[in-house]
Parts: structure tokens; C-alpha cells; sequence
């Protein structure tokens, strides 16, 4: 069965409009990001949250990752998902002060992995926190993916093809006795329970490199998507130790995709779910964390795109007493930025 869906349809979008659609959007979200930082400058209390500006922390887990991808033809009812070979990998992240370093790998040695030859996950995560502010940056290269239409017709192997992913986020959190480090990156520990507003503003670029698969335009397409949207995160204390988490982020945006001499702008729909339930302590501290974003857009109404980032993981750390030329040198910097 050659299943062909057209993801984008031969339609020619006005530069006018696609470049006054993003110039009303960044206006937007300047004005949403002004307004917020105005009310950013209340005092954290220490009784909520315990910081370790003296300790670097590092952290092992393992983690089972994917960036999947579902297209739906509106006018035949076909759906099918392209999902990558390689799911679980080994992580490492290290931390000091207001930087975290994630770096992640696909061996063969789990099992899952091993009937997967040639296939390569390669992620990278930097996240860092200046003030209330947190910006992340990710990275995900993956080669090998299975096909699937869910009817049993469809289950084929393409090893060679590719999807490079890039991209960030911007995020405000609003309550500064709210500790979104504590929720699994635990370079904090959230002492008592706090909840806090966190609007976020997302740009992603992801490039697919598949080819004989019968997607279609798929082929060789980049997408840019840019999102904005209101999220609330609760971080629930369990006997002082003991940390259960949980919260959601809704947004809305665009996508513009190009393939060859073709390409589309759309609407799309952003939602990110996150949990966590943790164990900290001054020096050790282990959990289990789980988060999920959807991204879904309609190609002018004949083609719906869903891309999703699932995210599992398992881990355990130490801090240890940072050199003290760290100390003072992350102090310095600081000071010079103004936010000691």
C-alpha cells in the first residue's frame, strides 16, 4: 500500500501577510513580557525554598525519549505516525548556579535499542534561570524511524531517514517561593508547597530529511513554529523531603512550513504537561520525571500535523562544594548583571 498524504497543499502564501501576521505577534508578546517583568521584583522567602549557590550538582538518569510525528488527510481519513527507532538513552546533567548542561545518548546496550542498527538520538539541553526569568534551548537529531498508519497495513522500516529539531523557550515565573528548579533538575529544594503562573514563548525550527516514505511533501520540508501561551505549575511537599509536581502550558501560534517551491501558514496549538515526584535532602536526591508537548497545525484545512516530544526519566544526583574561585566568580557575575 503506497500511501500518499498531501501535507501541503500548492499554495502561495502573501509575504505581506505572513510578515505582518509575525510583526502583530511580536508585539504582542513584548507587550504580555513588559507588563509581566513589572511585577517581578518581589523578595523570595528562604523558608520555601533552599538554594545551593555553594554546591555543584551532578546528575545521572535514565530516560526515554522520543519526537514523534502524526499526519491526518482531512479528505481520506488516513493517519499514520512516524515514529523514531531509538527510545531510552543514558543522561548526564551538571549544574552550577544559574546554568544547567543536559547531554543525553542512544546506546545499543538496551534492548529496545539493539534490533535498531544505524539509528542515532542525539539530544541537547542548556537551560538557564536569570532571575525569575528561564530560557531553555534544545537540540534533537534522530535518524532511523518506523512508519505506522494503526490498522496493521503499514509497520515499515526507514533506517536512513532524518529530523533535526532546534529550538528554545522563554518562560516568566511569576512567584519567586515557587521553585521550578526543584522539579527535577533539583539544583533547589522546595522547602513548603508553592504554585506560581509561568507564561512561555516557544520558537522551534525542525528540518525532515525522509525520503521513498510516501509522505508526500513531507519530504525535504522545514518547519518553523512560534508559539506564546499562559501555563501554572504546583510543587506539593510531602513530609519535607518528598516532592510531587505537576503542571500544564496552553499556547497558540503559528506555523509556516516550505517544501521546494511550495509552502503554507497556518494556526497551530501548543500544550506542554509536566510531573515530577521527587526525594531531596541537603546532599542526595532522586526522582521521576515525565513532560509531553504537543504541537498541532492544519495545513489550510487538508493536512493535520501533530508533533509531539515525549520525555521519561529516572535519576539520581549528589551536590558537592563548589572550588571557591567558582563561587566568586559566579558572585562577580552576578553582581555585574544585577541580580544579587
Amino acid at each position: 500500500m503506497d500511501l500518499k498524504i498531501g501535507l501541503i497543499p500548492v499554495q502561495k502564501t502573501s509575504p505581506g501577510s505572513l510578515k505582518e501576521c509575525l510583526s502583530n505577534l511580536r508585539e504582542l508578546v513584548t507587550l504580555i513580557f513588559l507588563t509581566i517583568g513589572s511585577f517581578g521584583f518581589s523578595q523570595r522567602d528562604s523558608t520555601y525554598v533552599r538554594e545551593f549557590p555553594e554546591k555543584f550538582t551532578i546528575r545521572f538518569g535514565v530516560q526515554n525519549t522520543s519526537n514523534s510525528f502524526y499526519f491526518l488527510n482531512n479528505e481520506t481519513a488516513e493517519e499514520v505516525g512516524l515514529f523514531p527507532n531509538d527510545k531510552t538513552y543514558l543522561g548526564a546533567s551538571f549544574l552550577f548556579r544559574s546554568v544547567e548542561l543536559d547531554l543525553g545518548y542512544a546506546p545499543n546496550f538496551f534492548s529496545e535499542n539493539t534490533d535498531n542498527k544505524g539509528s542515532k538520538l542525539l539530544t541537547l539541553n542548556f537551560r538557564m534561570f536569570l532571575g525569575q526569568w528561564m530560557q531553555t534551548l534544545d537540540f534533537y537529531q534522530q535518524k532511523g524511524f518506523f512508519l505506522d498508519d494503526f490498522q496493521g497495513v503499514i509497520s515499515t522500516s526507514f533506517p536512513d531517514a532524518r529530523t533535526l529539531k532546534i529550538g528554545g523557550t522563554t518562560s516568566y515565573i511569576f512567584n519567586r517561593n515557587f521553585s521550578f528548579r526543584a522539579i527535577g533538575f533539583q539544583n533547589e529544594w522546595q522547602k513548603k508547597s508553592a504554585g506560581s503562573f509561568i507564561p512561555s514563548f516557544s520558537l522551534y525550527y525542525t528540518k525532515f530529511d525522509i525520503e521513498n516514505t510516501g509522505l508526500g511533501d513531507i519530504t525535504g520540508s522545514k518547519a518553523y513554529n512560534i508559539s506564546i501561551g499562559p501555563g501554572y505549575y504546583y510543587n506539593w511537599v510531602i513530609k519535607k523531603h518528598f516532592l510531587l509536581s505537576a503542571g500544564l502550558t496552553a499556547g497558540i501560534g503559528l506555523n509556516h512550513t516550505k517544501s521546494f517551491d511550495k509552502s503554507s501558514t497556518a494556526v497551530l496549538f501548543h500544550t506542554t504537561l509536566r510531573t515530577a515526584l521527587g526525594y531531596n535532602s541537603e546532599h542526595f536526591f532522586t526522582g521521576i520525571n515525565l513532560s509531553a508537548q504537543f504541537t498541532e497545525y492544519d495545513t489550510t484545512g487538508n493536512s493535520i500535523v501533530q508533533d509531539d516530544i515525549n520525555f521519561v526519566e529516572v535519576y539520581l544526583g549528589y551536590r558537592f562544594k563548589a572550588p571557591k574561585k567558582w563561587i566568586e566568580k559566579a558572585a562577580a557575575v552576578n553582581r555585574k548583571l544585577g541580580f544579587d
